[in-house]
Order: C-alpha cells, then structure tokens, then sequence
C-alpha cells in the first residue's frame, strides 16, 4: 500500500492507493495544518491519522511519499524551513514518518510532485517533457524531462518564480528585485491592487466597493473579479501581471522546449482571463520553438496535484 503525504502552511492532505502505481485513491483524508502547534505534533496528528486511513485502505504502508514547501534536502530526507511552516527548522521528517509508519519514505518539495501528480495522473499524461508552473500566493515550478523530475544543483531547479524580470522591480521574498514572482503572482497583484487604492483613489472605486471600503482586504481574485466585469483599472492590473507571466512563461519555453506547459494554482481559476493573455505573449515572444506544437494546459488534478504526485513517488520506492 502506497502512502502520500502532501505538507502545507493551509491543510495537511493523506492518500492511499494501491501499489499498482496507478495513482487512484483508494482512501483520503485531510486536516487544517494548524502550524501554530508546531512540527512535533503536526507530524504526531500525521502518523495518528495515517494508520486508520491505511486500514480503511486495506492495508499496510510499504512505501510513504511525502511533498512538502522548500526550502529542504531532499536527498537526507529534511525540511529545512518553508516559510508557511513556521518552527520547521531542520526536521528529519524522512526519518520520523519511516520509523513510526514502518516503511520507506521520500521527500520532495510540493511543486515537483505536483508536476510529477500532473505528468503522471493528470493533464500531462502522455507527455514526457513537461513544464509545470503553480500561480497563487507565489510561483513555483517543476520541470520533468524524459518524464523524469530535473532537480539541479542543490534541488533548487523549477524556481521559475524567481527569474529577475525586472532588475529595478519590486523586492522579492527571495531578496532580489523584480522577480517573476514579485510581478505576477496573486500576492504581488493584491500589493499592486492597494497601491492604486492610495495613489489613484478616484479610478479604484470599483475594486475599493469589492473590498468592503478596506484596502487590506484586495486580493488576485477580486481584481481578477472586477477586470471580468469590466473595470478599468482592474483591467490595467490584470493585464499588467498577465503580461509578466506570459513573458516568464516564455522564456521557460525557450529554454526547456517543453511539449507541454501546465499552469496550476489558485490564480488558474480565472480560466480565460488568465490562460488568453499568456497564450498570446507566448505567442508573440517565443521564436525558437515550434510553439504551434506546443500545448498549455490547466492542471486537471487542482489541490491534489502533489498528494498525487508523492504517490507516484511512493509507487517508485515500492
């Protein structure tokens, strides 16, 4: 029996499945991560939950994947510090899991096996050179190539968030300026969204009415939601961070040559919005590549693209 384990600063999310590897569940549960209480007892809820969800399952764990938010060392099985995981400073969460659940374990961070999940499972299938962006909060990637994960120096390879696009640009969480990340990401948005709050108070009467008069309060979606209906400077917002991404997006293309391209994340929801203006700055921007032959997809597994994704790597310990 196969276990997946997917970590993040929201929920905490466990699957069963076969070791078949055929990636279906046979048995799933999730929790609040409820970070305030600490990596000792999130990983004791864990192991408390994963037991009964085994035995519903009909069986016992023979191989435990586990996707988790970087930074960690994949290779000793450790989470280094993720900043949505506060207190996870050095946990040997390989170590810990292996020895109360009695099997083998596998760490990754959550957006490779989320294009692992995608490749293996969901709108990737079939496709062995594949490049797999998530657009929320911030933008992570992962890479696969002869439909093998490309982890790079360090494990640090798919951080397409933090290509500097704009050496004068916003700071970034990562230190640098203008990142990918710090443009277009549905954080970077918001901050862009409360800025023309204050400096150009008399055009954001729209998206200030959708925020309940408090600019704390704007977000990605509810600019997403104002551009949808028309509103001017919610448009300019919109388009403004579409054309980042599309550009990010394409430098990616021109490096790796992908024949396929998966966008996941909260942000995808906006469906047209988001997929229309990126299609056409690919388009435009990438030259070398047959982009004709090139297909951009939204990720047909949404929040369980890792959870999935630790399965498959699961199948591959089995």
């Amino acid at each position: 029996m196969l276990l997946g384990i997917d970590i993040g600063g929201t929920k905490v999310a466990l699957g069963a499945a076969d070791s078949s590897g055929d990636g279906q569940l046979l048995a799933r549960s999730q929790h609040p991560a409820e970070t305030r209480l600490g990596p000792d007892a999130m990983l004791e809820r864990i192991i408390a939950e994963a037991r009964p969800l085994l035995a519903k399952a009909g069986g016992r764990a023979t191989a435990i994947g586990i996707s988790c938010g970087g930074p960690l060392d994949r290779q000793r099985g450790v989470v280094l510090g993720p900043p949505n995981l506060p207190g996870w400073t050095s946990v040997p969460i390989v170590e810990r899991l292996s020895s109360a659940l009695g099997a083998p374990a596998a760490l990754d961070n959550d957006a490779n096996l989320a294009a692992l999940g995608e490749q293996r499972f969901g709108a990737g299938r079939g496709y062995d050179d594949l490049l797999y962006l998530t657009i929320s909060t911030g933008i992570g990637g992962g890479i696969l190539q002869g439909g093998k994960l490309v982890h790079g120096l360090g494990g640090a390879a798919g951080e397409l968030g933090h290509q500097t696009l704009d050496p004068r640009g916003p700071l970034c969480g990562c230190g640098n300026r203008g990142c990918l990340e710090a443009l277009a990401s549905g954080s970077a948005i918001a901050r862009s969204a409360r800025e023309a709050a204050r400096s150009r108070a008399s055009q954001a009467t729209e998206l200030m009415a959708r925020a309940n008069r408090d600019p704390q309060q704007l977000s990605a979606r509810i600019v997403a939601e104002a551009a949808a209906a028309g509103d001017a400077l919610a448009l300019e917002l919109w388009d403004r961070a579409m054309g980042w991404l599309g550009i990010g997006i394409a430098n990616a293309i021109t490096i790796l040559a992908p024949q396929a391209v998966v966008l996941g994340g909260g942000m995808t929801s906006a469906g047209a919005l988001l997929f229309e203006p990126i299609q056409a700055v690919v388009r435009e921007r990438v030259r070398l590549v047959p982009v004709e032959k090139l297909v951009l997809l939204p990720a047909a597994l949404r929040l369980d693209s890792p959870l999935r994704g630790a399965l498959a790597m699961a199948a591959e310990l089995a």
